[in-house]
């Protein structure tokens, strides 16, 4: 059974930063995408960054998030570390993963593009 689990959100004022992890577990993500999207309530799950061959990210968040990957394990640990964070980052944030090796930037950045979902860590951020 494939199971995907977030930590590491939380409350924290404008400017401040945050790292999430996402660990997976159940079957390998070495050769596939890792992703981050995030929902804010009333809004559509947005795409926030990716990890294939490269990193891919939303324009809103370029420059201050970043996304990695943990090589040591088998690539299917994921990370997000936020830095400089605003009110408007204020989401649940879910990871996704999917196994297959297709890197356009559809399959980076689209929800239907991933088969695995966790069940997503809130982040609030205060004004």
């Amino acid at each position: 059974q494939v199971q995907l689990v977030e930590s590491g959100g939380g409350l924290v004022q404008a400017g401040g930063s945050l790292r999430l992890s996402c660990a997976a577990s159940g079957r390998t993500f070495s050769g596939g995408r890792m992703g981050w999207f995030r929902q804010a309530p009333g809004k559509e799950r947005q795409f926030v960054a990716a990890i294939g061959r490269y990193p891919y990210y939303a324009d809103s968040v370029k420059g201050r998030f970043t996304i990695s990957r943990d090589n040591a394990n088998a690539k299917n640990t994921a990370y997000l570390q936020m830095n400089n964070l605003k009110p408007e980052d204020t989401a649940v944030y879910y990871c996704a993963a999917d196994p297959r090796s297709l890197y356009s930037s559809d399959y980076y950045a689209s929800p239907h593009r991933y088969d695995y979902w966790g069940q997503g860590t809130q982040v609030t951020v205060s004004s």
